[in-house]
C-alpha cells in the first residue's frame, strides 16, 4: 500500500504538469490567506441572477454569507407544472477564487460555516437544502418528484444560475447523504464539477443483500467494546417492560405519539435495535468506557441512559421521525436501507427487527422501491469516475457498503481513515494519504500552488483552520440515518 502510494503521489506531479500545461492562467498563487476580496456589488449580482432573492445577510470576517431562495420547478420534466422556493446559502470569498458546491442531503444551516473542501482551497461555497425538506419543499407535496435525478438537476441549475458570477473551477462535496448526493450529481451532470469530494457515503448496491454489515459488526473496534455494547443491548430487550413503561412516562410528558410506526412497543425495540450501530457510527474506541461494563448488574436508569444517551428515544415518535420524512421516503424508493442481524439476542427477545423505511413515512405517501437506481449509479461510478474522491472512516457501519473504482475510472480514489466514524475527514488520513488527497483537491478546483505541483507531498489547505467557521465534528443526526 505504502509503495502504491509513492507511486500516486509521484504520478500526480505528472498528472499536474500536463493538466496545468493548458491551463496555467487557471492555476493560482500560493495562499492567499482569509482576507477577501472587496466586491461591493456582490449582492446586487446575486440578485440579479433570475429567480434569485435573499432571506437574510449575515456578516463574518472576511466573507459575507447570504441565505437565499431560488426558484425550482417541481419537475424538471416538465418546469411548466409548478415551482417551490429552495434554500441555499453563499459564502463569498472572493469572485476570483474557486467554488464548492455543498450539500449534506438534509436541511441547510442558515449560519456560515466552512466544509473542509472549502478550507482546502480557500474558495466561496454554495450550500443548497435538498429538495422536500422544509422550507424547501412544494405545496402541496408531490412525492413522486422526490428522487435524486431531480435533485441533481436542482444542483445543475443552481450550478448554472451560478457559473456566471463564480467563473473559476467549481468541486462539489457532500457527508453521509450529502456524499451520495454529490456522487448522484455526478453521475447525472459529470460535465457540472471539476472534482467531487464524497464523504462517508454508503452505496446500497443490492437493498436486500446486507450481509457486509453483519461482518462489519463481528469485527469493529475490540471485543471487550463489542461485548459491552451487545450487551446493553441486550439487556435493554429483556427488560423491555420495566424500560417500556418509563418510554410511556416520558411519551405523556413530552407529548409523544406513535401514529407512524405504529405503537409505542415498535418505536422502543427500533430504537435499542440501533444502538450499536449508532455506537459505531458516532463514537470513537475510546468511547468505550462510558458503556456500562455488567449490564446484567447495571440499574434500569443505566441501561436507559446509555440507550437514550446514542440512539434517542424521542426518535420514532411522530414528532422525531416527521421532519425526516423525505430521507425515509427515499431510501424506501431509492436508496435502500441496511438489515442487519443480532446473533447475541435470543429471537424471542426481538420482536420486529430493523424495520423498513415504509414503517417511518406515514402511510398516506405511496411508495414503490426502484432496485435499478442504485444500480446504476453504482455502475457509472466504477466505469466512468473522473476526479472523485471517496472518504470513508475505518469503524464507521455506513463504510461496510461503500464506493469502488472499476477499471474505467481515472483520477480517483478511495481512501479509509484509521479509527475514525462518520466524522471521516481528509485530515484524519494517514500522512501518505492526507497529501495525495489535499494535493488532487487543489489540482482540480484549479489552485494547486507550484510547491504542491512539483511535489504533491507538500499538499495543505490554502486557508488556516477556524475552529468557528470550520466544520470538523460529525455531524450527529439521530437514529439510523446516513
Amino acid at each position: 500500500m505504502r509503495k502504491a502510494l509513492r507511486w500516486l503521489l509521484a504520478l500526480t506531479v505528472l498528472i499536474g504538469t500536463v493538466s496545468t500545461a493548458g491551463a496555467a492562467t487557471a492555476v493560482e498563487p500560493e495562499a492567499t490567506g482569509t482576507t477577501a476580496t472587496t466586491d461591493t456589488d456582490i449582492k446586487d449580482r446575486l440578485l440579479s441572477v433570475p429567480g434569485m432573492s435573499l432571506v437574510q445577510e449575515k456578516p463574518y470576517t472576511g466573507y459575507r454569507f447570504f441565505v437565499l431562495n431560488y426558484t425550482q420547478p417541481v419537475d424538471h420534466r416538465h418546469p411548466s407544472k409548478g415551482t417551490f422556493q429552495q434554500r441555499i446559502t453563499v459564502l463569498h470569498k472572493d469572485v476570483s477564487r474557486p467554488t464548492v458546491f455543498y450539500t449534506g442531503g438534509y436541511n441547510v444551516s442558515t449560519n456560515p460555516s466552512r466544509r473542509e473542501p472549502t478550507q482546502i482551497v480557500d474558495g466561496n461555497q454554495v450550500s443548497m437544502e435538498y429538495r422536500f425538506f422544509t422550507p424547501s419543499r412544494p405545496d402541496p407535496a408531490d412525492w413522486s418528484k422526490l428522487d435524486i435525478w431531480q435533485a441533481a438537476s436542482d444542483q445543475h441549475r443552481i450550478f448554472k444560475a451560478l457559473k456566471s458570477v463564480y467563473t473559476k473551477n467549481w468541486v462539489s462535496t457532500g457527508g453521509s447523504k450529502g456524499g451520495m448526493t454529490a456522487t448522484y450529481y455526478e453521475r447525472f451532470y459529470p460535465r457540472d464539477m471539476d472534482g467531487v469530494i464524497a464523504y462517508v457515503a454508503p452505496n446500497d448496491v443490492v437493498n436486500n443483500e446486507d450481509s457486509a454489515y453483519d461482518r462489519f459488526f463481528q469485527k469493529v473496534g475490540t471485543k471487550e467494546c463489542r461485548d459491552r455494547l451487545n450487551a446493553v443491548q441486550r439487556e435493554a430487550l429483556v427488560r423491555r417492560e420495566p424500560l417500556e413503561k418509563k418510554y410511556e412516562a416520558v411519551a405523556a410528558e413530552n407529548g409523544y405519539t406513535f401514529h407512524t410506526i405504529g405503537s409505542l412497543d415498535r418505536a422502543y425495540e427500533a430504537v435499542v435495535l440501533d444502538y450499536v450501530w449508532g455506537f459505531w457510527q458516532y463514537s470513537l474506541l475510546s468511547d468505550c468506557d462510558s458503556i456500562p461494563a455488567n449490564a446484567a448488574a447495571a440499574t434500569d436508569d443505566e441501561i436507559w441512559n446509555s440507550v437514550d444517551t446514542i440512539s434517542g428515544f424521542s426518535f420514532y415518535t411522530d414528532q422525531g421521525l416527521e421532519p425526516y420524512t423525505p430521507y425515509y421516503y427515499q431510501a424506501g424508493t431509492q436508496l435502500g436501507a441496511p438489515t442487519i442481524r443480532f446473533p447475541h439476542i435470543e429471537k424471542q427477545y426481538v420482536r420486529y427487527g430493523y424495520q423498513p423505511p415504509r414503517n417511518f413515512v406515514p402511510r398516506s405517501i405511496p411508495m414503490k422501491f426502484q432496485p435499478s437506481a442504485m444500480r446504476d449509479v453504482d455502475s457509472w461510478v466504477r466505469h466512468n469516475a473522473r476526479h472523485m474522491l471517496f472518504v470513508y472512516g475505518q469503524n464507521d457501519p455506513w463504510g461496510a457498503e461503500r464506493f469502488r473504482l472499476g477499471n474505467g475510472a481515472k483520477d480517483s480514489y478511495v481512501l479509509t481513515a484509521p479509527g475514525l466514524n462518520h466524522g471521516a475527514n481528509v485530515a484524519g488520513l494517514v500522512a501518505d494519504e492526507k497529501a495525495l488527497a489535499t494535493a488532487r483537491i487543489l489540482q482540480w478546483a484549479g489552485v494547486a500552488p507550484a510547491t504542491v505541483r512539483a511535489n504533491p507531498s507538500a499538499a495543505k489547505p490554502l486557508a488556516k483552520f477556524d475552529a468557528k467557521l470550520d466544520t470538523r465534528d460529525v455531524e450527529r443526526e439521530p437514529a439510523l440515518r446516513p
